[in-house]
C-alpha cells in the first residue's frame, strides 16, 4: 500500500476499535458501511490488531479482535483497560515529540491545541521546553514567509533525476518536513501543475514582487511525484524485504498479492529506478518496462567492470 493508504488504514484502525467497544454486537455489514472498507479490509484490520500488544505478547498483553459468525468482537487486553498513566519522563518525551512537529509546520490544529494542554501541565513557564527540528535549510524561513504572504517565488531548482537545474516561478503553499528533509508544495507555474520541491535542491531563491490568492485548502504534507509526459514507468514486483519501498517513495500500487505488492514507479530517469532495483536485489522483479531492464543490465555491467 502506498504511504497514504497506510495512513488511511491507521486512521481507520484507531476509530474502529474504540467504536466497535462502544457498540457490542456491531455487525460485520453496519463496520464496514460505517469505516468504508470491505469485509476483506476488516478481517485484514482486525487480524493486525489481533497482534498487537506489549512485550511478553500473552494472552494478557495482547488484544483479542475477531468476527464471530456477523458480529464483530473487539476484546482489550487487559493493560489497556485501564487509564493510561504516563511518568514524567513519557510525558516529556510526548511533549517534545509533539512540539517538534510543531516546528515543522505540518501539524494540524488538534496536535496543537494538544500541545498547549500539555504544556501548560508540564512546562507553565513558556520558556522551560524549547524545541525544533534542526539543520533548517536557508531557504525554510524564505518560504514561510511566502506562504504567509502569498508571494510568488523565483527559485533556481536542480531536479534529483536529471541533475539539471531550471528556473521557475512558484507559488509556495506549504512548508513542511518528512523523511529527514525539508519540502515546499507549491503550484508550479513552469510545470502548470501542483508540485512538490525539495527544498535543499533549491541554489536560489527571490521575491518576484507578484502576489497570489490563497488556496481554499492547503495540499497534504506528503511527499508526491507527478509522472510527466516523457516519463517512464517500470512495474515492480516487490518481495516482504522490500514492501518498505511503498512508504517511502511516491509511487503507485496496482496489486497486493499476499507477501509481495505490485507497484508502478514513474521516473524521469530510468537510472533512477535501475539503483533502486539494483540496490533491492533479490527482493524485487521487474514486471515490465524496457527502458529500465536496459538500465539495470548497464549498471550491473558497470558495477561488475568497477571490481574487475
Amino acid at each position: 500500500m502506498s504511504s497514504d493508504r497506510t495512513a488511511h488504514r491507521l486512521t481507520r484502525i484507531l476509530s474502529l476499535i474504540p467504536w466497535v467497544l462502544a457498540h457490542p454486537g456491531a455487525k460485520v455489514g453496519d463496520v464496514c458501511e460505517r469505516f468504508g472498507c470491505t469485509p476483506e479490509e476488516l478481517v485484514k484490520d482486525l487480524n493486525l490488531v489481533f497482534v498487537c500488544g506489549l512485550p511478553g505478547y500473552g494472552p494478557g498483553d495482547l488484544m483479542d479482535a475477531w468476527i464471530d459468525d456477523d458480529e464483530v468482537v473487539v476484546d482489550m487486553a487487559d493493560y489497556f483497560a485501564r487509564p493510561l498513566r504516563l511518568s514524567a519522563a513519557e510525558a516529556l518525551m510526548l511533549l517534545a515529540g509533539g512540539m517538534a512537529v510543531l516546528s515543522s509546520g505540518a501539524a494540524p490544529d488538534a496536535l496543537s491545541s494538544a500541545v498547549a494542554k500539555l504544556t501548560k501541565v508540564l512546562a507553565p513557564d513558556e520558556e522551560a521546553l524549547s524545541v525544533a527540528l534542526a539543520s533548517e535549510p536557508d531557504a525554510v524561513a524564505a518560504l514561510r514567509k511566502a506562504v504567509a504572504a502569498g508571494d510568488v517565488m523565483q527559485v533556481a531548482y536542480t531536479a534529483i533525476g536529471s541533475g539539471e537545474t531550471t528556473e521557475r516561478a512558484i507559488e509556495p503553499h506549504l512548508v513542511f518536513s518528512t523523511l529527514g528533509n525539508w519540502y515546499v508544495s507549491a503550484h508550479c507555474r513552469k510545470a502548470g501543475a501542483q508540485r512538490v520541491f525539495r527544498i535543499d535542491r533549491i541554489r536560489s531563491i527571490a521575491s518576484t514582487g507578484e502576489t497570489f490568492p490563497p488556496v481554499a485548502e492547503a495540499p497534504e504534507p506528503q511527499v508526491r511525484y507527478t509522472p510527466g509526459v516523457d516519463d517512464v514507468t517500470v512495474r515492480l514486483r516487490l518481495g516482504p524485504a522490500a514492501r518498505w519501498v511503498v512508504d517511502y517513495y511516491p509511487l503507485e500500487v496496482v496489486g497486493d498479492e499476499g507477501e509481495d505488492v505490485v507497484v508502478d514507479f514513474s521516473t524521469s530517469d530510468p537510472k533512477l529506478a535501475a539503483r533502486l532495483v539494483i540496490r533491492l536485489g533479490d527482493a524485487v522483479q521487474i514486471v515490465s518496462g524496457d527502458e529500465v531492464e536496459v538500465a539495470v543490465a548497464d549498471l550491473r555491467g558497470r558495477i561488475r567492470a568497477r571490481y574487475k
